[in-house]
């Protein structure tokens, strides 16, 4: 029973993590990643769709990236959409793909993608440790159910351990996301 809460905790906590580096992957960092796009739809014949569903992304130059749409019609909507999200950045329409040119950070810029990094790990270590008090509440509740407490207390330090383990892989993402950031 306690090992079944213990599995669940750990799944959740990944999927924290999961969440977390799927998060810091769409931020710009100064360098073309086509995970940035991954939260603009397109309409597509009166629907929205993710963006990669439309087109084939690629990253010629390490600034730059060109989206290349497998229906030609479809340029419009892609370059409306990019104007529409919170990405700042202008497409630039050949009639056959669409370029993003990734712009040089400025420090303050830097600094603001910074703080939203730490940011996204302050939400998933507080998502973490929402997950521990969980899973202690019912590890907890199985006392009442006969489980004895030498079990209980070693369920509870499983779990302690769990998160610890979690913060520290939190803590060591956002460093990287930081550093990777600042790098000029």
């Amino acid at each position: 029973m306690i090992n079944d809460i213990n599995k669940t905790a750990k799944e959740k906590m990944g999927k924290s993590m999961d969440n977390l580096h799927a998060e810091l992957d769409t931020l710009k960092a100064g360098r073309a990643n086509p995970r940035m796009l991954d939260r603009i739809e397109v309409e597509y014949y009166g629907s929205m769709v993710p963006l990669n569903q439309v087109g084939n992304i690629s990253v010629p130059e390490a600034r730059m990236m060109v989206i290349t749409p497998w229906e030609k019609p479809m340029l419009k909507n892609i370059e409306r959409a990019i104007l529409k999200s919170d990405l700042g950045i202008n497409p630039v329409n050949d009639g056959k793909a669409i370029r993003l040119v990734i712009a040089e950070l400025t420090e303050e810029t830097r600094k603001n993608i910074v703080k939203q990094v730490k940011k996204y790990g302050e939400d998933s270590k507080i998502a973490i440790r929402s997950i521990r008090r969980d899973a202690n509440d019912k590890i907890k509740a199985l006392k009442d159910e006969g489980v004895p407490e030498d079990d209980v207390k070693r369920g509870e330090e499983d779990i302690q351990k769990l998160t610890d383990q979690y913060i520290a892989n939190i803590d060591k993402a956002v460093e990287e996301k930081e550093e990777e950031v600042m790098t000029i």
